[in-house]
């Protein structure tokens, strides 16, 4: 890892090339035999195809411009493993992409080989795409000091059975290591938490975010401030992103600080699983939450999953990020997320806190999931939300301007 007091070292176009093919063949193929999975051909489809739920929002290239390869990067010191639990990756050159601008940020990728992977809409078979995890558990593969998700969609769901959760979660403890993603990748965070007791990030992804186009600079920016500040704080003004007809606090006692760990992520995929063992069950926490293009009623059915199983029992707050809705309710307009957050404080009596900024949106904050975290309200109706207790990365090892310059119109 680069010292603070050393002068970061910049690479050449030529050395950074060089470097980033040593990195590449130090890939490691999964346990399960290449031949199991389909053969990928970067021809059946653009580089905006077959969109999931965590391409949005999506980044359209400049018209009429040259890409640029941006001249400094910096040798890639921290140790990173990608896990492809969910979709396919969709493209060959989206991924090559991601992956030259994670390496020119500092970013050490072992097994680079698993973008190509597919096996029906999979990023591998459910034994392949369980080894980028399970492998980590029983020693055959050294933990990494981050583990980055390669997209979502759907898929992750079907590796919880196959993975030893306690024990990864021991061995990530015992290194440190950053399981990063959101979405889909919500099932894994969840198990991890649940079984493992181990925190996570949630936040951007490689195909995702790295590897669009052009990276929306902000999500970038404050995934590595996640990523490196041992004390992160978020700060939060308005619903808007929830509901613009709600208030930032909705409560019924005075304002007051919470602490407790938080946990969550993508309602869709929390919903899914209520009653089963993979489902956190933390006394006193704080429950996040964040969906998109789902209509009103669906999220308070899923919202209603998880109060019927006890989801929201011994909690102390809700928070929302951003719900976004999928057009008028056919019966009734005024039938709105609003109406569906109003409804769930009735039922649960909980102070609920909306408009964080995560979410399948632009300009995100990342943030740690599983880790302490503490909520405040300020005089002008907003509230702060204050991280500790979760895993960092030497901020002088990160050269976060690759993460979105290089190669960017």
């Amino acid at each position: 890892m680069i010292s603070a007091n050393k002068r970061r070292v910049t690479l050449s176009r030529r050395q950074f090339f060089h470097q980033l093919g040593m990195t590449a063949g130090a890939g490691l193929l999964a346990t399960q035999s290449w031949a199991q999975a389909v053969p990928f051909r970067s021809s059946d489809r653009g580089a905006h195809a077959q969109l999931t739920k965590d391409d949005l929002p999506i980044s359209v290239a400049k018209s009429n411009q040259a890409v640029a390869v941006t001249p400094m990067c910096v040798p890639p010191t921290i140790d990173t493993r990608l896990f492809a639990s969910s979709n396919m990756s969709g493209s060959k050159e989206r991924s090559q992409l991601a992956l030259q601008r994670l390496s020119c940020a500092g970013f050490k990728v072992h097994n680079p080989d698993i973008v190509a992977r597919q096996y029906l809409r999979f990023a591998g078979t459910d034994g392949q795409r369980a080894s980028d995890l399970q492998n980590i558990a029983t020693g055959a593969i050294t933990a990494p000091k981050l583990l980055l998700g390669v997209r979502g969609g759907y898929g992750a769901m079907r590796l919880l059975p196959l993975v030893d959760w306690q024990t990864l979660g021991r061995v990530m403890r015992e290194r440190g290591t950053i399981l990063t993603g959101f979405s889909d990748v919500t099932a894994i965070q969840c198990a991890l938490l649940a079984q493992g007791q181990m925190s996570s990030l949630a936040g951007p992804m490689l195909y995702s975010e790295f590897g669009k186009t052009t990276p929306d600079e902000v999500s970038c920016r404050q995934f590595v401030k996640a990523l490196t500040d041992p004390k992160l704080s978020i700060s939060v003004q308005n619903a808007d992103l929830t509901s613009t007809q709600l208030p930032p606090v909705l409560a019924t006692t005075a304002s007051q600080t919470l602490t407790g760990t938080i946990w969550g992520g993508n309602l869709s995929v929390v919903s899914a699983l209520a009653g089963s063992e993979y489902l956190p069950n933390v006394d006193g926490g704080i429950v996040f939450l964040e969906d998109v293009g789902e209509q009103a009623y669906r999220i308070e059915r899923m919202l209603y999953d998880l109060y019927l199983a006890g989801a929201f029992k011994r909690q102390q707050a809700i928070v929302f990020g951003s719900i976004t809705g999928e057009g008028e309710d056919s019966y009734d307009k005024r039938y709105d997320v609003a109406t569906v957050v109003r409804q769930l404080h009735r039922l649960t009596g909980l102070p609920i806190y909306s408009g964080m900024r995560f979410g399948h949106i632009a300009q995100k904050h990342s943030f740690p999931l599983g880790a302490r975290c503490e909520i405040s309200s300020d005089d002008d109706g907003g509230y702060q939300l204050r991280f500790s207790d979760y895993p960092t990365v030497e901020a002088s090892a990160v050269n976060q301007e690759g993460l979105w310059q290089f190669g960017s119109p």
